[in-house]
């Protein structure tokens, strides 16, 4: 299915090897299975800099390859390893880098939250900046564990 532009749908979604954007990534396939659609799966890495200079404990690792690896990793366990998703790897910070990719997409696609901030927290940093600053509709996904009901303690 087309939006009447001659072009397929196109969905960018947030992938930072979390729970929830596992699930924001499981979404945004079967949306895009739904309207015909395709699936942008991006992850943003950046060097952790300390006074604004990288850190010096970083030499050998490979923070690109990494956020690679962690990518492939959540899109093959979400869609078999079937390659219907095109997987993109930024340096950046995540929010920055996912308001740009989905310029021109038709939706944007990110857990409630991420591996960062507080465990409690309803809704993270990334992805409520991508809510007040997006400028094509923003999904926010759940990962299944968050809506089992609470237990006593």
């Amino acid at each position: 299915m087309d939006d009447g532009t001659g072009r397929a749908p196109r969905i960018v979604v947030g992938v930072d090897g979390s729970p929830a954007a596992e699930q924001a990534l499981r979404w945004a396939v079967r949306q895009a299975g739904l309207v015909g659609g395709t699936v942008d799966a991006l992850i943003a890495w950046d060097y952790p800099t300390g006074y604004g200079w990288p850190s010096p404990i970083l030499e050998g690792v490979d923070l690109e390859g990494d956020a690679r690896r962690c990518l492939a990793e959540a899109v093959g366990k979400v869609t078999g390893g079937d390659g219907q998703v095109r997987q993109l790897v930024v340096q950046g910070h995540p929010a920055a880098a996912l308001l740009e990719a989905s310029e021109g997409a038709d939706l944007l696609v990110v857990g409630n939250r991420g591996h960062g901030g507080f465990a409690e927290a309803l809704l993270g940093s990334v992805g409520q900046h991508c809510v007040h600053h997006g400028r094509c509709p923003v999904v926010v996904v759940r990962p299944d564990s968050d809506r089992e009901p609470a237990k006593d303690r």
